[in-house]
């Protein structure tokens, strides 16, 4: 297949090309930089079947292809909070613009949504059927509502117009190839660790999160966009939740650092448990997660001590 990546050089989208071309498609990815890093790909940029175009999604594309994944947008609270605007359009015109290439050309669309369209849950854990406790008019509100806005496009494409659609809610993962100052838990607590800096814990950390490694993320994404007939939001993620304190003690221990705890006040409107039930991904694509969270950080631990240490 001739596959295109939007956000094709980001942490996520960069892991998926890879694994695209592994199996043998043919990949264009597609980045406007914002936060993506050509490094990401540079081992792929020799590989004929590999092409990449600087492109802002925000505006149409016209190319020939057989299947889209749409990543394209800011996905840390640092980011995506720089320009809200902007990042709002990204995910509803980025969204327009893709199933419009979808619709055209007979392509299967994905779109990648996230557990933030479940805001601040209430229940535990969030199951997909749950429709989430958002903020319309918050801070975070430009990456929660677009999300939850380019889902809805996504189903009135495959209502109106037959696209042949696949969303995955995705929960917090991590991986080589994070950026250093993305501001999530797992790079903000490593890099702290190996500089030897306090670990800043917001709130008083004992707000969950549910930590999937990048291998696993992407099986479970390639398996649903391959899958026949799935026309509803799957979950994909962990769902063994660990409080942000004991993360912060786990980190330390695993990096042998020195770093101390600072306790800061907890960001406006921060979820205060993120678990996904993951079982219609188990019972429809058979898929589970399978590296363990001590094994996956060990691996992300040397990737930011290499990565350091050439920065």
């Amino acid at each position: 297949m001739k596959i295109l990546v939007t956000g094709g050089v980001g942490f996520l989208g960069s892991h998926l090309c890879e694994k695209l071309l592994s199996m043998g498609h043919n990949v264009l990815a597609v980045d406007n930089f914002y936060t993506g890093s050509q490094r990401n790909v540079s081992h792929l940029l020799d590989n004929p079947e590999f092409e990449l175009l600087r492109h802002d999604v925000t505006f149409p594309l016209y190319v020939e292809v057989d299947g889209i994944f749409n990543l394209a947008c800011p996905a840390s609270p640092i980011h995506y909070q720089r320009n809200p605007v902007q990042t709002l359009k990204t995910s509803v015109h980025g969204a327009i613009n893709m199933l419009g290439l979808a619709k055209r050309t007979g392509a299967r669309f994905f779109q990648a949504s996230t557990s933030e369209v479940y805001g601040d849950p209430t229940q535990s854990p969030q199951r997909e059927e749950y429709w989430g406790n958002v903020n319309p008019i918050g801070i975070r509100s430009c990456y929660d509502e677009g999300k939850r806005a380019a889902e809805t496009l996504t189903f009135d494409y495959h209502r109106q117009f037959g696209v042949d659609v696949r969303v995955a809610r995705i929960f917090n993962t991590y991986g080589p190839r994070m950026a250093v100052d993305d501001g999530r838990v797992i790079s903000n607590f490593i890099v702290q660790a190996l500089k030897g800096n306090p670990i800043t814990v917001y709130g008083d950390g004992v707000q969950t999160r549910s930590f999937c490694y990048v291998d696993d993320l992407i099986e479970g994404i390639i398996k649903l966009f391959f899958k026949e007939g799935i026309f509803e939001p799957i979950n994909l993620g962990n769902p063994q939740p660990v409080s942000v304190i004991d993360l912060a003690r786990e980190i330390i221990a695993l990096t042998c650092s020195n770093s101390d705890i600072q306790m800061k006040p907890l960001p406006i409107d921060d979820p205060r448990q993120r678990e996904p039930d993951i079982t219609k991904a188990q019972n429809l694509l058979s898929w589970s997660p399978n590296i363990s969270r001590e094994k996956g950080i060990e691996k992300t631990i040397i990737f930011f001590r290499d990565k350091i240490q050439v920065d």
